[in-house]
């Protein structure tokens, strides 16, 4: 080799596999057919499929521009009214641990942060068995966020395929079957991407077994408010299990119910046993972070600070994520409705009794493959859909269609 050539380092980097999700948008993007629908994305669109930016978040940000602040470092873990805030919101005001100072948290960028932070942690000092059961299908970022911080990965079923639902009786098995003091992950409501989420009563059997096997419960919360409408009725499960004295670790985002996807606004707490305790973990958090971005973003924190700080700014918020949460609600029901009227092969009961952003429709790949190809309309290969895609101009083209391919009828130029 000429001794002027430049050594090529990067010769051997083999090209990576392509994320399913992101890979849904970009094909959508590609696509010129004027009727495409994407129902790949996780992300809420109003009732003419554009992005959705409420209006408390704009007269927040409104508030944010008159005070002229400055933009310094936030202290590592965060924006300090953010926290305390975000803490009251996800576990409730009358919240015992939040009253004594026994909730350790931190802000994190979104959720994905938060799960990173909070696993990281785990790896390091979790007294149990390092593993961490997640339900089956689950995020698909959760294999990989567990692995990257250490923690050995199994799985507990969660999906019934005959019936579209829960399967509880294999979900407790499993639980119990596990080894004593594992990590089991929990998404606590609207749970992605199925869309199913267990009754009430179901969670109080899940919590006895969690108890009774002495698993730490570790839930992610990403659509608190989105799923139901309703901010407690969602935090259900995190709160009874807090209420039977779990020590709980939470993942909370704000990008779903407050529409902040880009400002990439979280938190990651953990219930402990003192303010001493709480004051050890804390410092331990902190060393996490430091490695890994230093200090979080200013601006989201402020953002929701002023929302969930100010009465009028936060009842607002609550209409708005209940009209959110509403208008998916109403497309899950005229969906349904309009798939039987088709007299498409199958039950389609699940379309309305999941619940959330997220469906699993129950399409194979090979139909979703045809349905991109011969329709224009996206979604991820498990044929999982983002009910916020579909609104009432394209509900009708997307229906056909589905059937259609199901129905083995849907063929080139069809439906254009």
């Amino acid at each position: 080799m000429p001794s002027n050539a430049c050594i090529e380092f990067w010769r051997g980097v083999p090209m990576g596999p392509p994320d399913p999700i992101l890979g849904v948008t970009e094909a959508f993007r590609r696509d010129t057919n004027k009727y495409k629908i994407n129902v790949g994305v996780g992300a809420y669109r109003d009732e003419n499929g554009k992005p959705y930016v409420l209006d408390s978040v704009r007269k927040a940000e409104d508030i944010l521009h008159s005070q002229r602040s400055d933009k310094e470092y936030l202290p590592i873990t965060g924006l300090n009214d953010f926290l305390g805030l975000a803490a009251k919101l996800a576990y409730g005001p009358d919240s015992k641990p939040l009253k004594e100072n026994r909730i350790a948290v931190v802000q994190s960028i979104s959720g994905t942060g938060a799960l990173r932070i909070g696993m990281e942690f785990c790896s390091a000092f979790y007294p149990g068995v390092r593993a961490i059961y997640l339900p089956k299908p689950t995020w698909g970022a959760h294999p990989a966020i567990a692995e990257k911080a250490g923690l050995s990965i199994r799985r507990y079923r969660y999906f019934d395929e005959k019936t579209m639902g829960l399967n509880f009786e294999g979900l407790k098995a499993d639980l119990e079957d596990a080894f004593d003091g594992s990590i089991i992950l929990l998404h606590a409501c609207a749970q992605n991407p199925t869309g199913v989420d267990p009754t009430p009563e179901q969670w109080k059997e899940i919590e006895e077994i969690i108890r009774r096997k002495q698993h730490l419960p570790f839930f992610d919360m990403a659509y608190q408010g989105f799923a139901s409408g309703d901010v407690d009725v969602d935090a259900f499960a995190l709160r009874y299990f807090v209420e039977k004295g779990h020590q709980v670790a939470l993942c909370q985002s704000f990008a779903k119910n407050l529409g902040l996807y880009g400002e990439r606004a979280g938190t990651f707490s953990m219930i402990t046993s003192s303010p001493e305790e709480r004051e050890r973990v804390v410092s331990q958090l902190k060393r996490v972070i430091r490695p890994l971005y230093s200090s979080p973003p200013l601006h989201p924190a402020q953002l929701v600070a002023t929302i969930l700080g100010d009465p009028a700014l936060y009842a607002q918020w609550l209409g708005e994520v209940k009209k959110m949460a509403d208008r998916i609600i109403d497309m899950r029901h005229k969906l349904y409705n309009r798939l039987i009227e088709l007299q498409t092969p199958g039950s389609w009961e699940h379309i309305k009794s999941q619940i959330g952003m997220f469906s699993f429709t129950g399409l194979t790949p090979e139909q979703v493959d045809i349905l991109g190809k011969y329709a224009s309309i996206w979604m991820t290969r498990d044929g999982r859909i983002s009910m916020a895609g579909l609104n009432d101009h394209n509900l009708e083209y997307f229906a056909e269609n589905v059937s259609k391919a199901i129905k083995g009828e849907l063929i080139p130029n069809a439906s254009m």
